[in-house]
Parts: C-alpha cells; structure tokens; sequence
C-alpha cells in the first residue's frame, strides 16, 4: 500500500483500493468487498481489528504506523514467528502451576493458577533506554503505603535538572533529604551542583511514585511490580514509559490473588491495611514465581496469529543467531555448542 498519506473513512481513492486488497488478504475482509475504493464502516472496522490484533492504536484510520505494519513482508513475518518459537523452547515448560508472567512487548500482566488464566491487566514497561530487563524470581512480599527511594539513575538524569530549575520541586512532592547518618536536610541548605552523599525519599501516600502497594521478588536490578499515580499512561498504545519497573493498572486484584486468603486479605483487608497509612511489609503465605519475558508473537482468542512491535529490538540478534550455518560434528561425533540464543535477554 503506497505510504506517505493518512486513509481514513470517507476518502475514495486508489490507495483505499490496496488497503482493502490487503485486508482481504489477511482475512480481515471478505473477497466480495476487494473491488471497490471507498472507506466505509466496514473497512473501518476491518482496521480496528487489525490494529488491535498488532497492538497498536485501534483508532480504524491507517496511518504510518499501521500502513508500516500492514507492509511488512511475509518472509519478514515469518522469521518472527522463527524467533518466537524459539523463544517458545526456551520458555513454555517454565509455565506450570500457579505463576505470574509480565509480558514485556505486549505491556500486560498475566495471572495463572494450576495452569490457568485467571486475571490479566495493562502494564507500563520501561523505556527502550531503560528497558525492563527479563529473568524470573519468586514473590515473597507486599509493600502497602511504599515510600520511594530515589534510584541513582533517575537522580541524576531526571531529579537533579528539575531540581536546579525548581527550588520547591522537593517539597512540592513531599521529597525528604537525608543524609549518610540518616538526618533530613533543609533543601535549601544543600549544593545541587555537587550534591554528595544524599538520599531523596518520597513520603507515602496517593501522588507517590510507587502508588499504593509495591509487589517484591528477588533480583539483582531492583526491578518490582508496583502501582502509579500516572494513570493516564494506561490508555496509550505503546506503555513503554517507565524507567523499568512495571506499573500495573489494577495492582490491588493483583495482590488479593497473590495472598489467596479472602478471609484476611480480600479486597476489604486490604483496603484497611491501606487505610492505616503506614509503610509495612506482608510476607505471602506461599511465594509466587513470577517470569519477566519477551516476546513479540501472539495467540488472538480465536486462533489468529498476531504480532507486536519489538519494542527493545531484541528480534534482530535471535534472528541471526538462527540464522548461522549449523556446525559439522567434531571427530569425536559430537556437534559444538550452539552460540546463545539469549542475545539481549537478560538472564532468561
């Protein structure tokens, strides 16, 4: 389909003639409505679906990036599919039991008891530049009323310049200064040119960072499940907006499945416990694995295949990998190790 305008409903042009071409390929249309040029309820509908089957905005008007999507070639889709399953043997027999998966590429949270689904949510992700990184752990503990430490990366490239141009951006959003020996400092008494030595911790409560409740596994890139004042980021196609933790949309449903006990802890304990305001940590009764993956090939409901945007671009490095020429086997009939398939996938 030619790129370069917007088709939208209403328009009757050669192009629309293409894009209903297209769709009737992809099944999304039916052959009887290929020989016609105009863009009608039907075709609009026919875009919606599509786009909401590759994860972008389901909006029914085709613009660049569902023009893009729309033309990329089938040999290039099915090397997707080749990297996917791939990572399908690399994956799939860690998913057994009851286990909480993050998929990455498809910005959503995923919760399985004995082998079913049984809740799923929209989630944020983390910035190509701060992606979220993919390895499995097991959740041990909940944090209600979380306070939020300041991470050394985000002081630095985030806090610090909004600091300088603002003096009252710290108390402004409740932000603590503290020092090596645990003392709160006047901001105004601190060099933000040098600053050394010191803690910015925000206070709990709704405008926090971490919102309400935090979920906490072992790993070593202090990375958490948690919930966020920034809301209104949910609504957005492409969520990768965080700086690598995962914001959930609806963290509370989240938590009462994770401790399984409706007695203390359905959705009215757990209100109280967030009425009290104070910061504390709830051990689970039974930790709960939880897989951080990527993937960029999806099952619709009914069967279709679908695929996401490969939002790290971790596609390429599988791709080639795959793509090596298989070795002969050594003399003593054994073949060399495979080169790593794990190419930009953590510690998967």
């Amino acid at each position: 389909i030619p790129q370069g305008q917007t088709l939208r409903p209403g328009m009757d042009d050669a192009s629309v003639a293409q894009l209903r071409a297209r769709l009737v390929a992809g099944g999304y249309l039916t052959a009887k409505m290929n020989a016609r040029s105009d863009y009608d309820d039907t075709v609009m509908a026919a875009v919606k679906k599509y786009q909401a089957e590759q994860y972008l905005g389901a909006d029914g008007v085709a613009g660049p990036a569902t023009l893009a999507a729309l033309n990329v070639p089938v040999e290039a889709r099915i090397d997707q599919v080749r990297v996917n399953m791939e990572r399908a043997r690399w994956l799939l027999y860690k998913l057994q039991g009851t286990f909480v998966i993050v998929d990455i590429a498809g910005y959503k949270v995923s919760f399985y008891r004995d082998g079913k689904l049984i809740w799923r949510s929209r989630v944020q992700v983390g910035k190509p530049y701060r992606s979220t990184p993919i390895f499995q752990s097991e959740i041990t503990y909940i944090t209600f009323n979380p306070t939020w430490t300041v991470p050394p990366t985000i002081l630095v490239k985030d806090m610090l310049p909004k600091i300088r141009n603002n003096p009252g951006y710290l108390n402004a959003n409740r932000i603590r200064v503290i020092d090596r020996e645990g003392n709160v400092l006047d901001p105004s008494t601190v060099d933000w040119d040098n600053p050394r030595g010191l803690t910015l911790r925000q206070d709990a409560g709704s405008d926090n960072s971490l919102g309400q409740v935090v979920i906490r596994f072992p790993n070593d890139y202090a990375i958490y499940l948690h919930d966020t004042p920034h809301r209104e980021l949910f609504a957005q196609s492409n969520r990768a907006t965080s700086s690598g933790c995962i914001r959930v949309e609806n963290p509370l449903q989240l938590v009462e499945l994770l401790f399984n006990d409706p007695v203390r802890w359905g959705s009215e304990g757990i209100q109280k416990q967030l009425a009290n305001g104070k910061t504390e940590n709830i051990r689970l009764p039974v930790k709960v694995p939880v897989l951080l993956a990527y993937w960029t090939v999806d099952l619709s409901l009914d069967g279709r295949v679908t695929f996401k945007p490969d939002v790290y671009g971790y596609d390429n490095p599988v791709l080639r990998a795959l793509n090596l020429p298989s070795e002969r086997p050594t003399l003593d009939g054994r073949r060399p190790a495979p080169p790593s398939m794990a190419v930009g996938q953590n510690k998967l």
